[in-house]
C-alpha cells in the first residue's frame, strides 16, 4: 500500500476524485470498484454538460420544465439532486408543492402550478405535480371522479398551450418494482437519516399497488401525445437511471448539442406517444 497524508487529501477538489485516489494508493482494487468508479466519472461529465445545457438557456432566455412523477420511492428525489448539483441555484427552482390550502381548494386545479412555471433563462424541476390529480388523488379518494375525468379532459390541451408558447417540456415518469419498492421503504422506516422521508401515502403504497397500476396505465395512455410524450425510466438501477435522464435531457433540447449524447437504452427508458 502506498503512503500518503493529508497534503495528498488537500489536493482532491471534486468528490468523484475521490475513488480515483483510492485505487491509486492501492487502498482499495480498482475491480471491486469499478462501476462505482464508472458511474462517478459519468455522473460528473453529464453535470457538467447540464451547466452547458443551462448557459444555453440562460443565454438564449428558454425556458425548461422538468416534470418528476413516479411511485413512492422510485427516486424522484435523488435524480433531480444529482441533476442540479452542478447547476446555477439562481436559476433553477424545484417545485414540490404541500397539500393545497383551503383558497387554493376554490380555484381552478392547475392555477397554483401555473404560479410555478419557469421564467426565461430558467429551469424548473417539478418533484410531482398537477398529475397528482391522474394517480395519487383517485387512487386515495382525494378528487370526485368528475374532478378526474375534467382533469384528463384539460391536461393534454393545456400543454400543448405551454409548449405553443415556448415552454421546454419534459415528463419523466419512474417506474418501480414491487418489490424493490418495498425494499426501499423498509430502508426508509429502519434507517433514521431517512425516515423524513416515509408520509402516510408511502405507508399504503404496496398495499394500494394494483390500485396505483391503474391510473398510471390510464394516465401514460391518455396523457401521452406526440407534442408532450411521456418518458417512463425504470429505476430498480437508480445510478443506470439517473444517467440515463440526464442523457435524455441532454439530447432533446433543440439547438443544443452535447458530447455525451448516446443512444437510449430501451431497458430503462421507454418513450410514449
Amino acid at each position: 500500500m502506498a503512503e500518503f497524508d493529508l497534503s495528498d487529501l488537500e489536493k482532491i477538489d471534486k468528490s468523484e476524485e475521490i475513488l480515483d485516489f483510492l485505487v491509486a494508493k492501492d487502498i482499495i482494487k480498482e475491480k471491486k470498484f469499478r462501476k462505482q468508479l464508472a458511474y462517478e466519472k459519468e455522473l460528473s461529465a453529464l453535470q457538467l454538460e447540464l451547466l452547458r445545457l443551462q448557459q444555453h438557456i440562460v443565454e438564449n432566455k428558454k425556458r425548461l420544465l422538468l416534470i418528476f412523477e413516479g411511485r413512492d420511492a422510485a427516486g424522484k428525489g435523488g435524480a433531480i439532486s444529482r441533476m442540479i448539483a452542478k447547476l446555477n441555484p439562481k436559476k433553477t427552482r424545484i417545485v414540490a408543492l404541500p397539500k393545497p390550502t383551503d383558497e387554493e381548494l376554490g380555484q381552478w386545479y392547475f392555477q397554483r402550478y401555473i404560479k410555478q412555471l419557469p421564467n426565461r433563462g430558467e429551469i424548473v424541476f417539478f418533484d410531482r405535480s398537477w398529475y397528482n390529480r391522474a394517480t395519487v388523488e383517485p387512487v386515495f379518494g382525494f378528487c370526485s371522479d368528475q374532478q378526474y375525468t375534467l382533469f384528463m379532459e384539460q391536461v393534454n390541451p393545456l400543454e400543448h398551450l405551454l409548449i405553443d408558447e415556448g415552454i421546454i417540456m419534459m415528463k419523466f415518469f419512474l417506474s418501480i418494482s414491487k418489490e424493490e419498492q418495498r425494499d426501499r421503504l423498509t430502508d426508509r422506516r429502519e434507517d433514521p437519516s431517512k425516515q423524513w422521508k416515509v408520509g402516510d401515502l408511502d405507508e399504503k403504497a404496496q398495499e394500494k399497488w394494483d390500485d396505483y397500476t391503474y391510473y398510471i396505465r390510464q394516465m401514460l395512455k391518455k396523457s401521452s401525445t406526440e407534442k408532450s410524450p411521456w418518458i417512463e425510466i425504470v429505476t430498480d438501477d437508480k445510478k443506470e437511471a439517473r444517467l440515463e435522464i440526464m442523457r435524455y435531457v441532454l439530447s432533446n433540447v433543440e439547438n443544443f448539442s452535447s458530447a455525451h449524447i448516446s443512444k437510449i437504452n430501451n431497458k430503462i427508458i421507454k418513450v410514449h406517444r
